[in-house]
C-alpha cells in the first residue's frame, strides 16, 4: 500500500469518529459506514477484515459477548436480577450512594476474577432495576460500573482482554499481575468511590416513599422460575470455571461462553428465538465495524507508524520511557479500542525491553497495561465494557451520550493515570 491509502484511512477514521462523537447519526451506522469505506478505498480487504488475527474482526470478543448475552438473556427470565436488585437495595438501606459503592466494589472484584465485559453484562441489568425501584437516573450508576470494571480488570491476567495479550507476549503469569497491579487496582477503586461521590452528587436523591416500598419487599418472591434459575446458575458456574481454568484447559473464553450458552439452551425450556431476542445485536455490529476500521489503520501502517514514533521517543531511557508509555497508551486507548492498540504495541514493547536489557521488574509491560486498561475509561468507545453498557442502556431507553460519558471518563482517567504514574515511580524507581 502507498501513502495515499494511509491518509485516506486516517480521513475515514477521523470522519467516522467525528460522527460518533457528534451523535448526529447512530454510532452503529457510523461504524458500519466507516468499515465499508475502509474496504472501498482498499485500506483493508475481505481476507484481512474477516480472517486476519492481527487486523481483522476479533471474533473471540464477538462470540464471547454473544455467548454471555445469551446466558444473561436466560437468567433474566428467572427473576434473578430482580432478586439481586432488591437484596442490594435492602443491604444499602436504600441510600443511593451506598448502593453505588456496593455496585462499584462488586463490579471491580468480579472484573478481576472474570473479565470486565462478562461482569458488566451481569451487573448492568441489576443496576437498571435498582434505579427503577428507587426512581434514580441510571446513567451515573452504569458509568460508575464501567469505570470500576476497567479498574478492577487491571488487577489480573484475565480481567481485561489486553492483559491476556500482554501476558502472552511478555511471559507474565497470573500471580505476576496480582503482585504488581492488584494493590494499585484496589487503591484506584477507593479513589473511584470518592470521585463518584463528587461527580454524581446531584444524582443521590433519597425518596423515602420509594425506599420504604423496596425495604418492605421480600426478595425471594421475585424468583419466577426456580428450576430455570438452578440450571442457569449451574451453567454460569461452569462457564466461570472454564474462564479460570483457561491455563489448564486451553479453551478460549469465547469457546467457553458459546459452549455454556448452547448447553443452557439445550437443557432449559426456553425457546431459542427468545434467547436470541435478548442479544444486543447492534452492539456486536458496532464492534465489528470498529474492528474493521482499526484494521484499516493497521494494514496501512498508520498505527505501526505511531507506535514506532513512540518507540523512537523512548529510546533507552527507562524512567522517561515507562512514563511516556503509560501516558501515551492512556491517550491512544481512549481514541481506539484498547484491544487492537495493545495487539499492535506489544511486539514493539518487547523490542524496547530487549534494548533496555530486560527492564527492571517488567516495568515497560506494566506501564503499557496500566495505560491501555485505565485509558479505556476516557471515552465511550475506549474499551469493550464501555460499548456493551452503552448498548444495554440504549436498549432499556436510558441512553448515555458520547459526551455525557466522556466528560466523566476523562476525569476518572486523568486521576487514575496520575496516581499510576506515582505508583510506577515509587515502586520501580524511587526505591531502587
Amino acid at each position: 500500500m502507498n501513502a495515499w491509502h494511509s491518509w485516506a484511512a486516517v480521513a475515514v477514521f477521523v470522519a467516522t469518529y467525528t460522527l460518533i462523537i457528534s451523535e448526529k447519526i447512530h454510532r452503529v451506522a457510523a461504524a458500519l459506514g466507516g468499515a465499508g469505506l475502509m474496504l472501498a478505498i482498499g485500506a483493508t480487504d475481505d481476507a484481512s477484515a474477516f480472517y486476519s488475527e492481527r487486523s481483522g474482526v476479533d471474533w473471540n470478543v464477538i462470540f464471547l459477548l454473544l455467548g454471555m448475552m445469551a446466558i444473561v438473556g436466560v437468567l433474566k427470565k428467572t427473576g434473578m436480577f430482580e432478586y439481586l436488585a432488591i437484596w442490594a437495595v435492602k443491604r444499602a438501606r436504600a441510600r443511593p450512594f451506598r448502593v453505588m459503592v456496593m455496585l462499584i466494589v462488586i463490579t471491580a472484584v468480579a472484573s478481576a476474577l472474570l473479565d470486565n465485559v462478562t461482569t458488566v453484562l451481569l451487573v448492568a441489568p441489576v443496576t437498571l432495576l435498582v434505579c427503577e425501584r428507587l426512581a434514580l437516573p441510571a446513567a451515573p450508576f452504569l458509568m460508575a460500573e464501567v469505570f470500576a470494571s476497567n479498574i478492577g480488570g487491571t488487577a489480573t491476567l484475565v480481567g481485561d482482554p489486553p492483559n491476556i495479550i500482554i501476558a502472552s507476549r511478555a511471559g507474565l503469569t497470573f500471580n505476576d499481575f496480582l503482585v504488581h497491579l492488584a494493590p494499585l487496582s484496589a487503591l484506584l477503586t477507593v479513589v473511584l468511590v470518592l470521585l463518584c461521590r463528587v461527580m454524581f452528587r446531584k444524582s443521590f436523591l433519597y425518596d423515602e416513599d420509594r425506599a420504604a416500598e423496596v425495604m418492605a419487599l421480600e426478595e425471594r418472591e421475585a424468583i419466577r422460575d426456580p428450576r430455570l434459575l438452578v440450571q442457569g446458575l449451574a451453567v454460569l458456574a461452569l462457564v466461570v470455571a472454564g474462564f479460570v481454568l483457561h491455563p489448564v484447559l486451553h479453551y478460549a473464553p469465547s469457546v467457553v461462553a458459546l459452549l455454556g450458552a448452547g448447553l443452557l439452551i439445550a437443557v432449559s425450556s426456553v425457546e431459542t428465538t427468545e434467547v436470541l431476542a435478548e442479544v444486543e445485536w447492534p452492539t456486536l455490529a458496532f464492534f465489528a465495524g470498529l474492528f474493521i476500521m482499526i484494521g484499516g489503520l493497521i494494514d496501512t501502517g498508520v498505527i505501526s507508524t505511531v507506535s514506532r514514533a513512540l518507540a523512537d521517543l523512548i529510546g533507552d531511557a527507562e524512567l522517561g520511557g515507562s512514563m511516556l508509555m503509560l501516558g501515551a497508551s492512556a491517550v491512544l486507548s481512549g481514541i481506539v479500542d484498547n484491544i487492537p492498540y495493545v495487539a499492535t504495541m506489544a511486539p514493539i514493547t518487547g523490542e524496547l525491553v530487549q534494548e533496555m536489557g530486560g527492564a527492571r521488574d517488567h516495568v515497560m509491560w506494566w506501564a503499557l497495561t496500566l495505560g491501555a486498561d485505565l485509558g479505556g475509561n476516557a471515552t465511550a468507545i475506549g474499551a469493550s465494557a464501555n460499548v456493551v453498557v452503552l448498548g444495554i442502556a440504549e436498549r432499556n431507553r436510558q441512553p448515555i451520550g458520547f459526551w455525557q460519558f466522556t466528560r466523566y471518563g476523562l476525569v476518572v482517567t486523568a486521576v487514575t493515570v496520575l496516581i499510576s504514574v506515582g505508583y510506577v515511580w515509587l515502586r520501580y524507581f524511587a526505591a531502587a
